[in-house]
């Protein structure tokens, strides 16, 4: 009897030591799956650079976990990878079409473009009532070349919908290697049904001008971008219009998508005295005003007649020259009402292959106009119909003429 009651001391005391040990165990379980998400990351670099904010970041390490543990190709995916995800996401949450991160792939591409060294089919395009919209064909480039117009609306890339599509990703689909197709299905203005158009890339040079003189005096120069050696191209132009003895000038920015902020300053200086407003730089809160004044080339007397060509293809720099030319009173403008591209961005460098373009601030004209919220409005509107297209008619560059010859 005494043998039995040690045994059964012997089996009570086992059963304690075994729940004793379960409940350990498990509360060591239950307490390990219950830290917080970012300890369950077992190295985490970069640390070191943290913010302070009040902002709760366990939903985010519970996703990062939540992939490890539950998606199947997990493992396909870096860290790096996700953490450069995270980085465009949160960017995309600025709700900011021009701001963007770059990866390494596609920062490379970012620096070939500004370069001028692409291959792709030739158009600047942007978003316009939250749809991506083309701003301007580039001058002998397949997109030129295939007649796609300023403003032409594209509802899809070979077979991705670019509804929420960012810039910079629709860019990313249009390029490619030269000589392989990109199809690109389009609304376009008067036109019932949309339009499906077939573009082979190529190797893209960026147009800048030319110049050409009428035989009724005026001389013509059309910017076509403005580009790092477009100052330099420009000022040969103005040679060329001094040497002609005329007195009538037209300056053609219709469909220039824009490009360097100093080269569209350069080109104001050859139009306005020392000291005068180009533009201005409008940071918000954050600091305050920095203003562009003309260099003061300004060469011309005050018998110059001159008309600005602008339309929905005008963008960015384009607008700054325009603005400022009419805001000063020195030329009168002359077609459609302009893109309205009036944020400035820069480029800074995350780490040593990877970039981040961000909005920094707003245009605002010499009166004080913001280019990004209204675009620019002619003195004289005049529209291009599609007859006049078809009958290669130019009744904007007929109205500059006939203001310039009055």
């Amino acid at each position: 009897m005494q043998k039995f009651l040690n045994i059964r001391h012997i089996s009570t005391a086992l059963a304690l030591t075994v729940l004793f040990f379960l409940a350990f165990f498990g509360g060591i379980y239950i307490g390990y799956n219950n830290r917080p998400e970012v300890e369950k990351v077992l190295t985490l670099a970069g640390k070191e650079t943290a913010v302070e904010t009040k902002a709760d970041f366990s939903p985010f390490w519970k996703v990062w976990n939540t992939i490890n543990e539950k998606y199947p190709r997990a493992a396909e995916v870096t860290d790096q990878n996700r953490v450069y995800g995270a980085i465009s996401g949160l960017v995309d949450s600025l709700d900011d079409p021009y701001s963007v991160f770059f990866n390494p792939e596609d920062a490379k591409a970012f620096e070939e473009e500004i370069a001028g060294n692409f291959t792709g089919i030739g158009m600047e395009v942007g978003i316009k009532d939250k749809v991506l919209t083309v701003i301007a064909p580039l001058k002998d480039t397949p997109a030129y070349r295939a007649n796609i117009k300023p403003g032409d609306k594209i509802l899809k890339i070979d077979d991705t919908v670019t509804s929420g599509l960012s810039i910079d990703k629709a860019i990313k689909l249009i390029r490619g290697e030269k000589g392989t197709p990109v199809v690109l299905t389009i609304f376009r203005e008067g036109v019932s049904e949309p339009i499906e158009v077939k573009i082979i890339r190529d190797t893209i040079n960026i147009p800048t001008l030319d110049t050409e003189l009428l035989p009724n005096g005026i001389f013509v120069i059309k910017l076509y971008s403005f580009s790092a050696n477009s100052p330099s191209l420009f000022r040969d132009a103005v040679k060329k219009f001094a040497e002609s003895g005329s007195d009538k000038l037209i300056l053609d920015l219709r469909g220039n998508p824009g490009g360097y902020l100093e080269a569209a300053v350069d080109i104001t200086s050859w139009f306005l005295p020392r000291g005068k407003v180009v533009v201005t730089e409008d940071y918000g809160d954050k600091r305050k005003q920095e203003i562009f004044r003309s260099r003061g080339y300004d060469i011309f007397t005050d018998k110059l007649k001159f008309a600005i060509l602008i339309d929905g293809g005008s963008a960015s720099a384009s607008e700054i020259v325009a603005g400022a030319l009419q805001d000063h009173g020195i030329a009168k403008l002359v077609g459609a009402k302009s893109y309205g591209k009036g944020s400035v961005q820069e480029a800074v460098k995350i780490t040593g292959d990877t970039l981040l373009k961000i909005t920094v601030a707003k245009w605002l004209t010499p009166n004080g106009n913001s280019i990004s919220e209204k675009g620019l409005d002619p003195d004289f509107i005049v529209e291009i119909t599609k007859k006049d297209i078809d009958n290669r008619k130019d009744p904007q560059m007929d109205k500059a003429i006939e203001i310039l010859l009055k």
